[in-house]
């Protein structure tokens, strides 16, 4: 079985997912609402909201006929804490590249 990380990631590698979660940021939708941007069958749609579903970056519920979906956003501050233990790594590369253009430049 993947792990949480790379099934989150692998659910995020591909655009039309990602354009769904950043419909569903703004507040759950129906399949019917998530499908109409996308010139794709519905289920096609379907089959990018499994992926996401399995990934735990959606739920879908359930009232009388309709079937909402939301966003989930534990894998993506997963995701966030990941990315963010690399920033001292950017983040001391920048401070270097810093150091070395004003030693070129003499304002050091």
């Amino acid at each position: 079985m993947t792990d949480t990380l790379s099934r989150t990631f692998s659910a995020l590698a591909d655009p039309t997912r990602r354009a769904i979660l950043a419909r569903l940021s703004a507040g759950e939708a129906t399949v019917n609402e998530l499908a109409e941007p996308f010139p794709m069958s519905l289920p096609a749609v379907s089959r990018h909201l499994k992926v996401l579903e399995e990934a735990g970056l959606i739920t879908r519920g359930r009232t009388r006929q309709w079937r909402p979906c939301r966003l989930a956003a534990k894998p993506l501050e997963d995701v966030a804490d990941w990315v963010a233990t690399y920033r001292r790594f950017w983040e001391g590369g920048f401070d270097r590249l810093e150091d070395h253009l004003r030693s070129l430049t003499g304002d050091a």
